[in-house]
């Protein structure tokens, strides 16, 4: 062929491709896949693209629908209301033709939050038995995968719906498993589960950018939320350690070099104290592998059979070496308490060496516990180990993660939005633990987000259950403030809003691990919430709700809503613990409180003139124990509303 004949051969082709009409696959929406679970009892949409105009059919459960897509190649079908059964197909037949299969047609519940609501079954408690149980076919799970957007997005990427079984359990959320399956044996109809929760996150990072700049202190958040860059941020970030580190390891070489040996030269290892994380010591945005040294003098003269090396919580994995022989290693444990036990031959009296390797993939990296908990123990002796420790950073991971939290909207719009308007049943929230530092200000955020979920799937004012803040840290051994309890009210206070439920877990926190593993009562009291909020059952569903106060001489007269069938303290010969009590002068003494038929009176000897009460005002008021007869905890609360630690704080 000549090269003129060439060239035109060429033309031609390349004409006739552009007059063809290139055609798109009709599509659905991502969170349609075959196992889903669609709503009972209400219309259902179903929506999603196909080329500008297209015709298009529907066939579903003896519903025959027909439509085309709009101008910008969008369609919407809506489904009328179904009883609960399946398993069905779907039939949707355009351009091309898709066909779904095992549909079941029962409630459809979103669980979302942050760590404690996105916390995998794996990790609770009794986890092996609850697992090898899983096994409920007409439960089905759908998680959206962590994701962040500067603008609300309509896919749902790498996801579809899974039936509930042994293996797939595992890494689903237990707070959500857990209810939907107290759900499904009490309701006995299919129940669809979708998971939406990030760990760490902020309740605004939550919430739509239309929503929350009409809230006060937010009117001027429009333009910082649309000029959010997220690929500058990570230059951002990229460039600040860089100059922090002066330059990035090219490869690792920690375990080539044998770096955990007690002769390795450290006279260029950097100094940082320890236990601490990283991040607050000038090493910001770092994410990837990190070694520590430390020299300590053991003085000892007969053996010592039991030795243990406390290291307290490592985030995220660690191995360790005691002069340079391996006594532990953690993967991804950034909850546990680290715990080795060193061979007695392995250390010297005199000069001994300890050699960390902590790798970290996200967030915050480094020792998250206090001095109290890093320390060696030998018999029964304890030697600390907190002070500065010698560092080098290995390893470099260049992801600079953007956080959800850095700007408002970022998981409402990838992580919320693509969902709308899937017809759902309800909502269940486990989440605040990230906004304690602005805790007065979340009475407003918190009950914003619920209206604003409403609002956007414009099913009316569904059923939204949550979870209110565990008990968490020391326990209180003193009257004062507390930014938890102050969360705590703050959750409270939605309850205002229509068609609310909470489930208090003041009572089943764990000192030391901010997750604690027993999600079952959780979800236990959040399927009451559910049997007389979304299902309307006549029970018993809250503990003890303070409602008004009279003041007779010295003593409080407390009156509650929901004590149910009584009152129940457990143990303390019947009086109530965590209670204290006020004057003029707001400083409040620790109180003694009884039952006196369907009230509590309150009183101290040190408050002659009462006039404000508190009730397990605390992180930790670890000595609970005031519930009603059904084994409902009552609710914490104050009667006063004096300045808290957290007011005027808010979102920077």
């Amino acid at each position: 062929m000549t090269p003129l004949k060439y060239l035109r051969h060429f033309l031609t082709i390349t004409i006739l491709c552009y007059c063809i009409p290139v055609t798109a696959d009709v599509k659905l929406a991502d969170i349609f896949s075959s196992n889903m679970v669609l709503q009972r009892s209400m219309n259902v949409k179903i929506w999603g693209t196909a080329d500008p105009g297209e015709k298009l059919t529907l066939s579903f459960n003896g519903q025959n629908l027909n439509t085309k897509a709009d101008k910008h190649g969008k369609w919407q079908l809506r489904l009328k209301p179904m009883a609960p059964g399946g398993p069905f197909e779907m039939i949707i037949q355009g351009a091309n033709k898709l066909v779904l299969r095992n549909i079941l047609i029962g409630d459809v519940w979103i669980c979302s939050g942050q760590s404690n609501m996105a916390w995998a079954v794996k990790n609770s408690k009794n986890a092996n038995t609850e697992i090898k149980n899983a096994d409920y076919p007409n439960i089905r799970l759908f998680t959206v995968p962590r994701e962040i957007s500067t603008i609300p997005m309509y896919e749902i990427p790498n996801s579809s719906w899974e039936i509930c079984n042994p293996e797939n359990i595992k890494e689903f959320s237990a707070v959500g498993y857990f209810f939907s399956r107290n759900i499904h044996l009490e309701q006995n109809v299919p129940i669809g589960l979708i998971n939406t929760s990030v760990g760490a996150t902020c309740v605004e990072t939550w919430t739509s950018r239309e929503s929350l700049i009409k809230l006060p202190n937010y009117e001027n958040f429009a333009t910082r939320i649309d000029t959010f860059d997220i690929e500058k941020e990570k230059d951002k970030k990229r460039s600040k350690l860089l100059i922090t580190l002066g330059e990035f390891p090219e490869k690792e070489m920690g375990i080539e070099e044998k770096w955990m040996l007690p002769q390795t030269d450290r006279s260029d290892w950097s100094k940082m104290q320890l236990p601490n994380e990283w991040e607050k010591q000038g090493y910001e945005d770092l994410d990837g592998i990190v070694w520590f040294s430390h020299d300590i003098d053991l003085n000892f003269d007969a053996p010592t059979k039991k030795i243990e090396l406390h290291l307290g919580i490592i985030d995220d994995s660690d191995m360790v070496w005691v002069n340079g022989v391996k006594v532990g290693e953690t993967n991804w444990g950034f909850t546990e308490n680290r715990i080795y036990t060193v061979p007695e031959e392995v250390l010297n009296s005199g000069k001994n060496n300890i050699t960390i390797r902590v790798q970290d993939r996200r967030n915050k990296g480094g020792f998250l516990s206090s001095p109290e908990d890093f320390f060696i123990k030998l018999s029964k002796e304890k030697i600390p180990l907190s002070g500065s420790w010698k560092f080098k950073v290995d390893k470099v991971y260049e992801n600079f993660e953007i956080s959800p939290n850095e700007s408002p909207s970022l998981l409402f719009n990838a992580m919320v939005h693509p969902l709308i308007p899937y017809a759902i049943k309800g909502v269940i929230w486990y989440q605040g633990e990230n906004n304690t530092p602005r805790a007065m200000e979340y009475r407003k955020t918190f009950s914003n987000l619920i209206n604003n979920w409403r609002q956007d799937w414009k099913q009316g004012d569904f059923p939204f259950l949550f979870v209110q803040l565990a008990n968490f840290g020391a326990p209180n051994n003193t009257s004062g403030n507390s930014n938890w309890a102050e969360l705590r009210e703050s959750q409270t206070k939605a309850l205002d809003l229509n068609n609310t439920g909470m489930a208090v877990a003041i009572d089943i926190g764990e000192q030391n691990n901010i997750h604690p593993k027993n999600k079952q009562d959780v979800a236990k009291r959040l399927t009451a919430a559910a049997m007389k909020i979304a299902y309307h059952k006549n029970l018993v569903y809250s503990g003890p709700q303070y409602k008004s106060m009279t003041i007779s001489g010295n003593k409080a007269l407390l009156s509650f809503d929901h004590i149910g069938s009584g009152f129940l303290v457990k143990g303390n010969d019947g009086f109530i613990n965590e209670f204290e009590i006020a004057g003029p002068d707001q400083k409040f003494y620790k109180a003694t409180a009884k039952i006196e038929g369907d009230n509590v009176i309150v009183w101290s000897d040190k408050v002659k003139s009462p006039i404000a009460v508190r009730f397990a005002w605390a992180n930790n008021p670890s000595e609970f124990n005031l519930y009603n007869n059904e084994g409902f905890p009552a609710i914490p609360f104050r009667t006063d509303d004096w300045r808290g630690v957290t007011e005027g704080k808010t979102f920077k």
